[in-house]
């Protein structure tokens, strides 16, 4: 992004007020109106056009900006449709419900929270979506915590944090390729990397979570016990449906490309599929474009394995190319890089550039509300930093997830935060001091910033 040719310098005072106007303007559209962050961006596009054109720059340049910016996107819509198809044939193939199954079987009153955190992760990763583990395991969570007398804050914590672990380090989540995308780091390689800090995160809050447990010796389980049922009606449960699994994880480790092993996943789980189900033709590239419809007639089940499909990317990609076209724009009237700029000379070591880097991704989020924002916004204004002092750009993108994705539901007036508000029946500020995972993530990723531990270098040979 920060190789688009600048057409215009504008002085700091400028910039500032620009990037003031922005942020209000995308924030009120967001925040106060309840808006698809789609509507806001465009309407920065046209104001960021209105002031380079009162500039008197030519149109033309400022179209070639948002055209150079979007363009930088373009590779990795084709991971995000390949994440679409994945997604259809791991609901045909079995794999997702299975992986739900076999989390719900671990479910007990036994280390309650604990087992909520572990549970609400293992299902995260299954599908790559926190919003939807929440709406429908996480309402679970909190029905069982009421039977038991355990604390609906700490199990909203536990529930948000065990999510967005999932959500974080699934491959199927959109969130973690925008992440990979932005900084042109392979997808499975960005996860590994991702590792160093979100394994720690996740054995301190899974210790925290278990010693704080209640002492219950009996609960209420019956609406977990009714999904196991209805999961077990759909036939879609299998040993050999976890396979995908085992050639997602052999290609990783291999280091296989992120297309090559998502195309090729796809088309051993459609295969795999048909040991227990066939398919015709017709429906199955239904499915494979709009997703999978489950109609167990269990509401909660239905709506946590309807899901999938090219179709299903469109909302990502379209904003993507939006907000990719906005940053465009942002360094071709020389906004971003006056602000960078004039940061030069604190940000010229390794950890306060990462700090900076992780306190702007959490101040967007907390200004903003949109974890999407957070992530391409943050990525497209430190990439040259994070370069200046030698750092690889799998170090940002990691960054970006630590301090972006995972704090938006610590916001009340975030996206996550008022939907998580919404469907758990816990106020955001109630479970913030317990979802110890995403509180945990942006301190360790600073922290390792200082350290120097776990960083990635620019091989400059």
């Amino acid at each position: 992004m920060f190789s688009i040719k600048k057409v215009y310098t504008p002085t700091i005072i400028e910039a500032i007020i620009l990037v003031i106007c922005i942020v209000g303007l995308i924030s009120g559209g967001i925040i106060k109106f309840s808006a698809a962050p789609h509507i806001p961006i465009l309407l920065t596009i046209f104001l960021l056009i209105l002031y380079g054109l009162i500039r008197k720059v030519p149109f033309k340049k400022l179209e070639d900006g948002m055209t150079n910016g979007a363009k930088s996107g373009i590779s990795a819509i084709f991971i995000f449709f390949l994440i679409g198809l994945l997604i259809s044939a791991w609901m045909i193939s079995g794999t997702i419900p299975t992986l739900v199954y076999l989390g719900f079987k671990i479910v007990s009153v036994h280390f309650f929270y604990a087992i909520a955190f572990i549970t609400t992760a293992i299902v995260g990763i299954a599908i790559g979506s926190s919003l939807t583990t929440s709406a429908t395991l996480g309402v679970a969570f909190i029905g069982v915590a009421s039977a038991i007398d355990a604390s609906l804050a700490i199990t909203a914590g536990a529930i948000v944090s065990g999510a967005f672990f999932g959500d974080k380090m699934s491959p199927l989540s959109d969130t973690t390729s925008i992440a990979s995308m932005m900084m042109k780091v392979d997808l499975f390689e960005h996860i590994r990397n991702m590792a160093w800090t979100t394994v720690p995160g996740f054995i301190i809050s899974l210790i925290v979570y278990a010693v704080i447990s209640p002492n219950a010796s009996s609960a209420n389980l019956h609406r977990l016990i009714s999904y196991q049922e209805s999961l077990m009606q759909t036939n879609l449960v299998h040993w050999y449906s976890l396979l995908p699994i085992l050639v997602l994880v052999i290609f990783a480790i291999k280091k296989i490309s992120a297309f090559i092993t998502l195309a090729f996943n796809s088309i051993f789980a459609v295969i795999l599929s048909y040991f227990h189900h066939f398919t015709s033709g017709k429906e199955l590239f239904g499915i494979l474009f709009n997703g999978y419809v489950s109609e167990t007639g269990n509401t909660a089940i239905d709506s946590l394995l309807t899901r999938g499909g090219i179709n299903s990317m469109m909302f990502t990609v379209s904003l993507i190319i939006l907000a990719l076209s906005m940053g465009g724009l942002t360094f071709a009237l020389g906004i971003i890089p006056v602000l960078l700029q004039s940061l030069g000379k604190i940000l010229n070591k390794v950890g306060s550039v990462i700090m900076a880097a992780a306190l702007t991704a959490v101040g967007i989020n907390i200004f903003i509300g949109e974890q999407y924002l957070s992530i391409i916004l943050t990525g497209e204004s430190f990439q040259q930093s994070f370069q200046k002092v030698g750092l690889a750009n799998k170090n940002l993108s990691r960054v970006l997830e630590d301090a972006g994705t995972v704090v938006n539901p610590l916001v009340p007036w975030s996206v996550c935060g008022v939907f998580l508000t919404n469907v758990l029946g816990v106020s955001t500020l109630e479970y913030f001091p317990f979802a110890f995972f995403c509180l945990l993530s942006p301190l360790l990723t600073i922290l390792f910033g200082f350290t120097g531990k776990t960083l990635t270098m620019i091989d400059k040979n």
